[in-house]
């Protein structure tokens, strides 16, 4: 990790956030908190939101040395905007191309986590109402439907029998025309943040909500964050490792988010892979970072240090220990 002396070392920053994926709201509030973090920390830095257009344009003339992506979903955590910045020669925060790509579509993870030997759910892919039909009576319920390509659980319901299943693949398909039905898993919610080469201590999520959807994440606040999070030290650090060989089998690196199941067996079942998970003061990421002694201004600077290790933005895709 860089040597922090001096803010000046990072130049002008571009913190990447709003655009206009179904996710914009959550992105203006990690991008405000990380603009505040930035400043408050005498380093320069700038809001830009692609929204507004133009985006290459106000990058390559706004003098900015670098970009910190506080964008979440489509167009700013798909490797959209990552692919703009190598084009630009911008070093940027978060995983490359490949690995933001690959970490956006729950399909492909899901199918490169099964090359690895990484458990996930069983599942499905729908993408008509004739493969619905065909689909539903062949099915053990109750199961998951979701968006193949989408963020903070929009879009996905619970189906606890074939006359549920139409309606939630509609749902689901509002977001994505490529559609996930999966095995539904009875257990208890964690989430493996990612700094680095380190996972962050584990946080168990409870919630009276079927499971944890848009409005237990951002809307109540009868959500449980449990740090530590129950599990004797051992099955953690188990649980740490194999989050980390699941973020690095997608190509991810620099910093993100693991989020997994553990079932009444005690076995563990990967659900998907955050890339840009929110940065707030009261998000996953930065909750288990304070657990670990790094406070939220501290996190942001590291990473941001992340986008000075190479020196330029196009062999990031190299990188995977290191963030």
């Amino acid at each position: 990790m860089t040597t922090r002396t001096d803010p000046r070392i990072y130049g002008r920053v571009a913190v990447l956030l709003g655009g206009e994926s179904a996710e914009r709201a959550v992105s203006l509030n990690s991008g405000a908190a990380v603009l505040a973090a930035l400043q408050a920390a005498g380093v320069e830095a700038q809001a830009v939101d692609p929204a507004d257009g133009d985006l290459p344009q106000r990058l390559a003339g706004g003098g900015f040395a670098r970009a910190f992506i506080a964008l979440h979903g489509r167009g700013g955590e798909d490797g959209v905007v990552q692919g703009m910045l190598e084009m630009l020669g911008m070093p940027y925060t978060g995983s490359g191309v490949l690995g933001s790509a690959l970490g956006m579509d729950k399909l492909r993870t899901k199918q490169i986590w099964l090359s690895a030997g990484i458990p996930t759910p069983a599942f499905a892919l729908v993408q008509s109402n004739d493969e619905v039909i065909a689909l539903r009576e062949r099915l053990v319920y109750p199961v998951i439907v979701k968006p193949a390509r989408e963020g903070s659980s929009l879009g996905i319901s619970k189906v606890e029998d074939a006359a549920g299943l139409m309606p939630a693949w509609h749902e689901a398909a509002r977001f994505d025309s490529e559609v996930l039905v999966e095995q539904w898993i009875d257990g208890a919610e964690y989430t493996a943040g990612i700094l680095g080469a380190t996972a962050l201590p584990l946080i168990r999520l409870e919630t009276p909500h079927v499971f944890y959807d848009y409005a237990a994440k951002y809307q109540t606040d009868t959500t449980r964050y449990l740090i530590p999070c129950g599990l004797a030290a051992d099955q953690e650090r188990q649980l740490q490792t194999l989050s980390l060989q699941a973020f690095r089998a997608v190509g991810a690196h620099g910093w993100g988010r693991v989020d997994f199941m553990l079932d009444d067996a005690d076995k563990p079942w990967f659900i998907e892979v955050n890339t840009v998970p929110g940065l707030t003061d009261h998000s996953l990421v930065p909750m288990a970072a304070k657990a670990s002694g790094v406070a939220f201004g501290e996190l942001v600077l590291r990473i941001l240090d992340s986008s000075l290790e190479d020196g330029a933005a196009g062999v990031r895709e190299g990188l995977h220990a290191e963030g």
